[in-house]
């Protein structure tokens, strides 16, 4: 057992756990943060997608020892933010939600990219998604949800 200290979604949080713990597990047993989910468990899905000092990582990948004096954010925390907000409606209207299982961890995904890259190309796009798959939509909606997120959201990455 050990302290680990972290930042999740803004908040000071410290937990006395086995420090091999995944991040995943500790995010959705300990804090019932439910947004990442377990998809693969092998880092190869991005279902579990979060932000680790801004920059995507699945969180099944992840020691909780990793974490110690680091800023998590899961899509509950992002879901406060008008970044999400912008790219939330994009994907609405463009249609590139379906089942849902994907969905927290590809708007992660759209956030970090948009951050280093906020005028997207497809290919910049769909190297941004590499590590998030989706059974459902083919990508093309997805694809255009992000162009759309992109021009909607101009001056906030």
């Amino acid at each position: 057992m050990a302290k680990i200290s972290f930042i999740l979604n803004g908040h000071k949080q410290t937990i006395d756990t086995n420090p091999n713990r995944r991040l995943l597990d500790v995010v959705r047993q300990d804090f019932k943060l439910t947004g990442p989910k377990e998809g693969c468990g092998e880092g190869e899905c991005g279902a579990c997608a979060v932000l680790l000092n801004g920059k995507i990582v699945n969180s099944c990948s992840v020691p909780l020892a990793n974490v110690d004096g680091q800023d998590i954010m899961t899509i509950e925390g992002f879901s406060k933010t008008k970044q999400y907000h912008v790219i939330k409606d994009a994907f609405a209207e463009a249609g590139g939600v379906q089942c849902g299982y994907c969905t927290p961890g590809m708007m992660i995904a759209t956030e970090s990219l948009l951050r280093t890259n906020p005028h997207p190309d497809d290919e910049a796009i769909k190297i941004g998604l590499s590590g998030n798959l989706c059974r459902c939509t083919g990508y093309h909606l997805i694809i255009k949800a992000i162009h759309l997120a992109a021009e909607k959201g101009e001056g906030l990455w």
